[in-house]
């Protein structure tokens, strides 16, 4: 079903700033007059124009080219027209300005993508997968991405809601005609397609799982005492020196960001101040925002300095809450003579390394994958968001309670199955509101 607007809309395609080429992207019904008006000719569909640019006056604008694509064979699924010119600012500026003069108006951003999605050229799916495709910080979540963008991800929640409504569909006509001989599903036959499908969806909520880690990344917060060598860890990961380093105590005052690519999953790793009282305002700002930092992180990397008693260290920690899980990070051992790798007999996950050789780092990275759950297996994971996990847990809540009314009241074993069904609408855009389009294509970036 088509929802063709009646309003034109103009963005700039391409990245603010100097460039072999500029696109600007114009769609809606205004597109094929805006295109003559400015090249003295509709281009023929899906057809490259050389042609020239030219304002009301005659005036030449840009030499370029123009595409036109016919609706409903287009992105957006409306007449769409591209101009392709010199990728300088103003000359950008100017194409879009006369666009809008010619009666387009500026797009909001991502409503290009939200039109695809109203005139069913995506589903929802897809329509987030475009920007996850855009913002991709690793090889392995461009990839997720493609593969949520071609609707490999939309056709298995496809699946498991038809089978949901086929369930759903005998049941109800149980209920309608219980006088009739239907020869019902069994009990046992009703209870093993339920679990069939609950299975179905216990997959699916595991890739998902990990595709949402895949797509925002972890973030990991060095934290620790002053010189215990934080910030030589922090560089050694990056294989930068992103960070001052110093024998100086309390070089580092402030919270320093870095990512980097950890077997595909994209870990920002955050280097703090040293955990100490401190007199000095500066410091003492530091460290509440290191302190801050920890609170707010996937993983603690406790950094402790091998060469000074571990009781002392121990107790800047005391304060981070118990959910938030933390590896002990022993440093300096090239000097202490502790063997390197992962320490056993400790009450919690240990390494030891050096920041200095980059001995043990090896076991460091594999460490950090366990306690996150990443495998490094990315080859069946889909991009998605944590709404997609939210609905899903929705869904698999829903047929849990059905499964209980398996043999019992059929109308509400019929209802939990609409429910779950509903639920996994939410994810592909069967199902939405207008608050929810709003919150996804608003995060978008203009043009697309």
């Amino acid at each position: 079903v088509q929802h063709l607007q009646e309003d034109t809309i103009a963005a700039v395609a391409t990245p603010t700033g100097a460039g072999g080429i500029g696109i600007v992207r114009v769609s809606g019904p205004k597109s094929a007059g805006i295109a003559k008006a400015l090249t003295g000719r509709v281009p023929d569909p899906r057809r490259l124009l050389r042609t020239r640019f030219c304002d009301a006056t005659g005036a030449p604008l840009d030499d370029g080219i123009a595409l036109f694509f016919q609706s409903p064979a287009s992105y957006t699924g409306e007449d769409v027209l591209e101009l392709q010119g010199h990728g300088g600012p103003m000359v950008m500026h100017q194409l879009l300005e006369e666009v809008t003069t010619l009666g387009a108006r500026l797009a909001r951003p991502g409503e290009f993508t939200e039109r695809a999605f109203l005139n069913g050229k995506l589903d929802l799916v897809q329509a987030e997968a475009v920007a996850d495709l855009i913002g991709s910080q690793t090889q392995a979540a461009a990839r997720a991405s493609l593969r949520s963008l071609s609707g490999e991800l939309s056709s298995i929640l496809t699946a498991i809601s038809k089978e949901i409504e086929e369930l759903r569909t005998y049941i109800e006509a149980d209920i309608d005609f219980s006088e009739e001989p239907l020869d019902p599903l069994s009990e046992t036959g009703t209870a093993n397609r339920l679990a069939d499908v609950q299975r179905d969806l216990a997959r699916v909520l595991e890739q998902v799982r990990t595709g949402v880690l895949l797509g925002r990344g972890a973030a990991v917060v060095l934290a620790g005492v002053p010189n215990a060598g934080k910030s030589s860890l922090m560089n050694t990961l990056s294989k930068a020196d992103r960070v001052i380093v110093s024998e100086e105590p309390g070089t580092t005052r402030d919270v320093v960001e870095v990512t980097i690519d950890c077997a595909g999953l994209a870990i920002h790793l955050t280097d703090t101040a040293g955990l100490r009282d401190s007199q000095d305002k500066i410091e003492g700002e530091g460290v509440r925002r290191a302190k801050a930092a920890m609170t707010q992180a996937d993983l603690v990397l406790a950094v402790i300095d091998d060469l000074v008693p571990f009781a002392g260290q121990q107790a800047v920690f005391s304060g981070l809450p118990d959910d938030i899980p933390r590896l002990m990070v022993y440093n300096k051992c090239d000097l202490s003579g502790r063997k390197m790798g992962i320490v056993l007999g400790q009450a919690q996950h240990a390494v030891a390394v050096s920041a200095k050789t980059g001995e043990g780092l090896s076991a460091l990275e594999d460490q950090i994958k366990v306690i996150l759950g990443w495998t490094g297996d990315f080859v069946e994971t889909f991009m998605a968001r944590r709404r997609h996990v939210d609905a899903l847990d929705g869904a698999k809540t829903h047929l849990a309670v059905a499964s209980g009314h398996v043999g019992g009241a059929a109308e509400l074993l019929a209802e939990e199955l609409r429910l779950a069904q509903v639920t996994l609408g939410g994810i592909t855009g069967e199902v939405t509101t207008e608050d929810l389009l709003g919150e996804i294509f608003s995060t978008f970036c203009v043009g697309k």
